[in-house]
């Protein structure tokens, strides 16, 4: 047996353990009042842990909150969020798990006897800091939170630690064996990935909380959490024991840093390609579910759409245990995660702080939000730098099955074949290539490989109007396997396929696996799909495709024919009860006419001091735009929002204003449009300069701080309404080309309140475009659309841009601005860093980057240089360097999967992103 003290009574001994072990540093804030850091290096069983302690000046105790990081990464990657928590008035501790960052033992993927138990004296400590809140001696009052490993390890707090108040998990998992084994089914490149980041001699540095860095198969991503803290009893001496990744003895070749039974685990299931009963129940034994029904705190449960790791399923079972537990719960489905996509991290963890301020601080004023939401847009508002994204909220969570449905599909029963060795596979997703092969088909472009004679496909008919799905898909079918055991293994997948044929995998690339045993005379088997929030557009219809691979999975290395045949509709859940939020309606569309009447006062006071425009310049006259010397500083500022900017477009050409938040992109915009006066310089269209109210800007369109409409009049309606508030004769205003081009169709005639944000967006565009603007301004015209409605968004830019017009567009989104755009202007801190066509600034397009799962011989680099349509092949650190001549990257990667290259990702060899942050040095658009 091992003697343990009360856990108030040890405090003591912990602290003089502690005692002058800590440095405190003052962090640097441009928020008052400071927020001071303390760093401490504490002796836990076997592991030396790095934490890092943060206090505000605030008087008096507060709650405390731990805060992990996410796997792969170390308590530095949170040191912004606890910065502000601390200053929101919270004692917060953050701290490197065992085995990464600066902290040293082994990774056990969240050991009761281990990291649990680190946390549970992570709360030891806290417990007898001054500056903490007690509910009772030794007792603290606590909230944990964190992403994905440290996600994890906040339910898994709530459910060991009784002394824990309110937790936040984000983008997490309820039952690790279902995450990574799911249906039975080995997830095998999500797995690699996650121990490849744990074989590391040191952890990668720089990986966001619970992200894998894209196309870095070894960076650190997610897999269950855990999180490590301070031991801080008074009989643990300090830990001399090394690293597990500097050596162990006992453990197989290349365990790295995990423990021996989780290496001699995974090499089982790896070699298997299957899980067998010991691995589930070891990862189940370390899972939250393992003590679910102990888990009875308020719970903030954040969950990612973007997710083929820890899928809205497990958020799911979360919050139905949870809820039957009796504790109040909040679900928020973001639309990132895992692979990609934004994590909305300012209003997750704003919202974060208001939980802990109902929950720990007692504040039962805090409105801590519905208690379900669904974000169904993502951005940025261009004015003010606040979340655009739109949602659908309820009163209560519905779970995944609200409002079904029944859809019939079509088609006969069909044989297809699981080929021997499982290749070449079929691709869906890559995990946690947020900009590779999941991002380009969650933009529309249908890159999805469903091999032939490898599937079967079943389609619905085309829909008459747009279905809102939301919840889990169902259908039933009839699985028939020639394999020898009888069992087949399954792929299952919805595409959304639209008029034109192309077809995007919904959700976010997701497949859901399924094992059949006892199929060899035919079985019964209920397909439940993964979970969904997607909209359907009228005239799209549904396709269900069911494939013997997947590239992300393990299948039978042994071949077979499979036979489905579906046995009733594809049902799909519609949760009538889910409010979407409408688009909100701009102050200025109903102070219209007050503000008319404010800019015609203004107009007259500063008449008399108006200076005399300069004449126009002939040679400027076929120019659209030319900027010389522009600097602007506002009011009271310190530093020059734009300073001695310069750059020219010419007519045909699309545009890509780009630079991090504080560039200038906005201000640069309004000046352009005359509604602000530049300081110094000058800016020109057609040879015209810009004042206030000069007749060139009739020549300018402009979508710029957000279109507002009057819903219940119908499209047409709202559009004439607007041009005859422009005072100009209606047959200027060539509605029927803008209509045109912006592709609306018959939702005109329909009331704007019906409306789709992706169809609000191209009616606020078809306005910007009323009277055929030689100039058409836009910014962020993406701004709370999904990847179909930004590729058609993008397909309208180019299309205006056709005819001769020129389009000026700043986005944030530089996947979307590299394919739309001709040209580039980068602007960092008011200043212009570069301007030219997209090819120069991201170098050459025909080079590709192949990262692999493991080296490959030369014979195999040589193979690929051979393939039709490849110029060459090249070895390199990252993986192979494909120069295409005549095959497109599509193309490419069924060659690669036939040819069996472990592939990881696929995508351009300097991509703008790559080229964008070289040259403002690393920050974010």
């Amino acid at each position: 047996m091992r003697l343990r003290l009360p856990r108030w009574a040890a405090v003591t001994a912990v602290l003089a353990v502690l005692a002058g072990a800590g440095t405190w540093t003052a962090v640097a804030s441009d928020d008052p009042p400071p927020v001071h850091r303390a760093d401490r290096m504490l002796d836990l069983d076997g592991a030396r842990v790095d934490t890092s302690y943060f206090t505000g000046d605030a008087d008096g105790r507060r709650p405390a909150v731990l805060l992990g990081h996410g796997f792969g990464g170390s308590k530095d990657d949170v040191r912004a969020q606890a910065e502000q928590l601390a200053r929101d008035g919270y004692a917060v501790l953050t701290w490197s798990a065992r085995g990464f960052g600066a902290s040293t033992g082994e990774i056990g993927l969240n050991d009761p006897d281990h990291e649990v138990e680190d946390a549970r004296k992570l709360i030891d400590w806290l417990a007898a800091r001054p500056e903490v809140l007690l509910d009772k001696p030794g007792d603290p009052r606590v909230g944990v939170t964190g992403a994905s490993y440290g996600g994890a390890i906040s339910l898994l707090a709530a459910g060991h630690d009784s002394r824990v108040d309110a937790i936040a998990p984000q983008i997490t998992y309820w039952n690790l064996s279902d995450a990574l084994f799911p249906d039975g089914v080995f997830k095998k490149l999500w797995a690699g990935i996650f121990f490849s980041a744990g074989n590391q001699p040191g952890n990668p540095a720089g990986v966001a909380p619970g992200e894998v860095p894209p196309g870095q198969p070894t960076g650190g991503n997610p897999t269950p959490g855990r999180a490590s803290g301070e031991k801080g009893s008074a009989d643990k001496a300090p830990s001399d024991k090394a690293p597990a990744a500097e050596g162990a003895a006992g453990k197989p070749a290349g365990c790295g840093r995990f423990t021996p039974e989780l290496c001699a685990l995974y090499e089982r299931v790896a070699v298997a390609g299957k899980p067998d009963a010991a691995a589930r129940a070891l990862l189940e034994a370390r899972s939250p579910s393992a003590v679910g029904s102990r888990i009875k705190v308020p719970a903030l449960l954040v969950q990612g759409q973007t997710d083929s790791l820890f899928t809205l399923a497990q958020s799911d079972a979360m919050a139905r245990t949870l809820t039957a537990n009796g504790a109040p719960v909040a679900v928020d489905w973001i639309s990132g995660g895992h692979d990609g996509g934004d994590r909305e991290t300012e209003r997750v963890e704003r919202r974060i702080s208001t939980w802990f301020d109902r929950y720990l601080k007692k504040d039962a004023s805090v409105d801590t939000g519905p208690a379900f939401r669904v974000s169904r847009t993502g951005g940025v508002d261009s004015t003010d730098g606040q979340a655009t994204l739109r949602a659908a909220t309820a009163d209560r969570y519905p779970g995944l099955t609200a409002g079904a449905t029944g859809i019939p599909l079509a088609g006969p029963a069909q044989t297809f074949a699981n080929p021997a060795g499982a290749a070449p596979p079929a691709v869906s997703a890559v995990p946690g290539l947020g900009g590779g092969v999941a991002g380009l088909s969650s933009l529309g472009v249908g890159l999805s490989l469903d091999f032939p004679g490898q599937h079967a496909r079943f389609d619905a008919k085309p829909q008459d109007e747009p279905l809102r799905i939301t919840g889990t898909p169902t259908v039933r079918v009839k699985v028939t396997s020639t394999a020898t055991d009888g069992s087949a293994v399954l792929f299952a997948k919805v595409y959304d396929v639209g008029p034109d044929g192309r077809q995007q995998v919904l959700p976010a690339q997701l497949v859901a696996p399924v094992r059949v045993d006892g199929a060899r005379a035919g079985r019964s088997v209920t397909l439940t799909l993964p979970a969904i929030d997607h909209e359907v557009e009228a005239g799209h219809r549904l396709r269900l495709v069911v494939a013997a691979t997947d590239l992300g999975y393990a299948s039978p290395a042994v071949p077979a024919d499979y036979t489905v045949a579906v046995e009733g509709p594809l049902t799909v859940p519609t949760d009538p009860g889910l409010d979407t939020q409408a688009a909100a309606l701009p102050w200025w569309v109903w102070g219209l006419p007050l503000l008319g009447l404010a800019g015609a006062a203004a107009l007259l006071l500063t008449a008399r001091r108006r200076t005399a425009a300069p004449a126009p310049d002939p040679a400027l006259a076929a120019v659209p735009l030319q900027i010389t010397g522009l600097s602007k500083k506002y009011k009271g500022g310190d530093r020059y929002s734009v300073k001695d900017l310069g750059f020219r477009v010419e007519q045909g050409q699309v545009l890509g204003l780009l630079g991090p938040n504080g560039a200038g992109k906005t201000t640069t915009l309004r000046m352009l449009m005359g509604l602000i006066t530049p300081d110094e310089g000058e800016i020109r269209v057609f040879g015209q300069a810009i004042r206030p109210g000069a007749p060139v800007l009739s020549r300018v369109g402009s979508f710029v701080e957000g279109a507002g409409f009057l819903p219940h009049l119908n499209g047409r309606e709202n559009l004439d309404l607007y041009w005859k508030a422009t005072g100009r004769p209606a047959e200027d205003a060539h509605v029927d080309e803008a209509l045109r081009i912006a592709n609306l169709g018959n939702a005109l005639d329909r009331a704007v309140r019906t409306y789709s944000q992706g169809m609000r967006q191209r009616l606020a565009l078809a306005q910007a475009m009323l009277g055929l603007p030689d100039l058409l301004i836009l910014d962020e015209p993406t701004n709370g659309l999904d990847p179909p409605q930004i590729r058609e968004m993008r397909e309208v830019m180019i299309r205006y841009a056709a005819g001769g017009r020129t389009v000026i567009v700043s986005s944030h989104l530089l996947a979307e601005v590299e394919q739309s755009c001709t040209h580039l202007v980068v602007m960092d801190r008011g200043q212009l860093v570069q301007a030219g066509p997209v090819a120069e600034i991201t170098g050459s397009g025909d080079t590709l980057l192949v990262t692999l799962a493991e080296a490959v011989p030369d014979a195999l680099v040589e193979k690929v240089g051979a393939l039709p349509g490849v110029a060459a092949a090249t070895r390199t650190d990252g993986g192979i360097l494909v120069r295409l001549d005549t095959l497109d990257p599509t193309a490419l990667i069924g060659e690669l999967v036939g040819l069996d290259v472990p592939l990881t990702g696929v995508g351009p060899h300097r991509r703008l992103e790559d080229a964008f942050l070289t040259l403002i040095g690393g920050g974010a658009a």
